[in-house]
């Protein structure tokens, strides 16, 4: 696999990726919940300042396909892309100005906790579960898969074999973070990835303005003119000019992400772990400006590559894009390469190995959690801590082993459909029930579980008909042709239908039903919109 990269810079690498291994293990062990307290093990204890948290709640937010995916899609479709970055930060300004308190005052230490609230029993806690699994459950495995494909880019072999011991090694070291640190440690590896991806990337941004005086407007011009398709990559439309209705797939596409990204639980289950409603709004303060500030890096990035390789060289190398980051970072250094700037891109490739580390850790985390607090814990009325602290570890294995394996299936094929998958879910599901459930004073328990399940019914209905699965060189099944459904996400048919399920499941339970829960949220009002108790689980 030819990459552009010395030797020395992939053995650097090599030694990097040991290094942060054994560093954020150790760290881990170390941060690690040393009594059987269930606070410490879910939520830290609120110990963190609001930087911190912020810092880490951007790092769960910024996942490997993020910084690989957005990146290609900059470098590859311009415009679209910008915009589609901006939705994601957008997406978590969303959280921050209606979600974000009410889940805190509500919740506990899942989203199980917030949506039972209003709603007790066991049937929502487990359909809470399932739907949080089938949620991230996609996205693990892109995280896992991209593993062995960035690895063989990287230090440049090619085998299967090596890809496959990558993703189970890597998949392993993954399950004991979430298992032996808990929320504290794995916020503190998330903290360590964010300051490295952020910091790395800034300085890659300003080496490709650099290259171009100094001049964003020359940078542009310059990404267009090697992108084959002229002035058209800086407007809307080449990332959806093969759909017949290339308008609304984009407004389909940027819903999405706007309502599903910051509603996934692995990223609503830092929520949990502010220790006040100030706190909480100053923690989202900092992630939101961590996010802009990722928007900013791989939009010069994204486009410095399109300009300094040409559109052809990135699609050639990676037909998403998702090299994109890297080639561009490699780019900017120019022909001859120091040892200070070999130094800097092994800090690169590290930084991104680290958020492919961190984001499984979170994820497998907020699945476990869920496992064993919702599901497990819920069937007895009064489990000790250290049992139900000992089931959510046995929980982070049953996770991360399933994923692990189905992550050695799917790593040759597409994986974009996978991502999509992840958000259209958190989009058409679990945003409507997290809003009726914290704003409805009438939603109804038959209503919750018809957003739950009609949600996702719908979505994994619909996604098999888009042409992220068939119908394209680029789907995840390039030889069959089943695609009929005329957008590439489900959002704008399945958004709204979340939300009328919801309304059906309500209205259907009757007058009498509505009532009782009118009264029934009328008494935790206070709790769930001003904070005032904090109730235990």
């Amino acid at each position: 696999m030819t990459n552009g990269f010395s030797g020395n810079a992939q053995a650097m690498s090599l030694v990097a990726f040991s290094a942060i291994a054994t560093i954020t293990l150790l760290l881990c062990v170390m941060t690690g919940p040393d009594r059987d307290d269930l606070d410490e093990f879910y939520t830290g204890y609120g110990s963190l300042s609001p930087m911190r948290n912020g810092l880490a709640i951007a790092g769960d937010y910024i996942s490997a396909a993020s910084v690989l995916g957005t990146g290609g899609v900059i470098a590859l479709c311009g415009y679209d892309g910008v915009v589609l970055a901006l939705s994601t930060a957008l997406s978590l300004m969303l959280l921050m100005f209606l979600l974000a308190e009410p889940l805190r005052n509500a919740g506990r230490f899942t989203m199980g906790d917030a949506l039972a609230r209003r709603m007790p029993g066991r049937a929502v806690r487990i359909t809470a579960c399932a739907v949080t699994i089938a949620a991230l459950l996609p996205l693990m495995l892109v995280q896992l898969a991209g593993t062995g494909q960035l690895l063989a880019f990287i230090l440049g072999f090619s085998g299967d074999s090596l890809k496959t011991g990558c993703i189970i090694g890597l998949g392993a070291l993954m399950i004991s973070y979430a298992a032996i640190g808990g929320m504290k440690g794995t916020a503190l590896i998330q903290i360590l990835k964010i300051v490295m991806l952020l910091g790395s990337g800034a300085v890659v941004a300003v080496l490709v303005l650099r290259r171009f005086d100094w001049d964003p407007g020359a940078l542009f011009h310059a990404a267009a003119s090697r992108s084959g398709v002229g002035t058209a990559f800086l407007r809307s439309g080449v990332e959806f000019a093969g759909s017949p209705n290339p308008r609304l797939d984009m407004i389909s596409s940027e819903l999405t992400v706007v309502i599903g990204g910051a509603c996934l639980p692995h990223v609503t289950m830092r929520m949990y772990t502010a220790s006040s409603a100030r706190q909480v709004r100053r923690s989202m303060s900092w992630a939101v400006s961590m996010v802009v500030l990722f928007v900013l890096i791989m939009t010069v990035v994204g486009f410095g590559a399109t300009a300094l390789i040409g559109r052809a060289a990135i699609a050639q190398a990676d037909p998403r894009g998702n090299t994109a980051y890297l080639l561009g970072s490699r780019a900017a250094f120019g022909p001859e390469v120091s040892t200070a700037e070999t130094f800097l891109f092994t800090t690169i490739t590290t930084a991104i190995f680290l958020t492919l580390l961190a984001s499984v850790a979170g994820m497998i985390l907020a699945c476990a959690n869920s496992l064993a607090h919702d599901v497990f814990a819920a069937r007895v009325r009064e489990m000790s801590a250290r049992r139900e602290m000992g089931l959510a570890r046995v929980s982070a294995l049953a996770v991360g082993v399933p994923a692990i394996l189905l992550a050695t299936l799917v790593q040759h094929s597409s994986l974009q459909p996978l991502v999509t998958l992840s958000f259209c879910l958190g989009a058409s599901a679990i945003a409507p029930a997290l809003v009726y459930s914290l704003f409805w004073r009438r939603y109804t328990r038959a209503g919750l579980l018809c957003t739950l399940i009609g949600g996702s019914l719908a979505v994994l209905l619909l996604m098999p008909g888009t042409n992220l699965v068939s119908g394209s060189p680029v789907s995840a099944f390039p030889d069959a042709d089943f695609n009929w459904f005329p957008f590439t996400t489900t959002g704008l048919v399945t958004i709204p239908l979340g939300f009328l399920f919801g309304w059906l499941g309500t209205v259907l339970s009757g007058r009498r039903a509505s009532e009782e829960q009118r009264h029934q949220y009328e008494a935790v009002e206070g709790w769930i919109l001003a904070g005032a108790v904090r109730r235990g689980g």
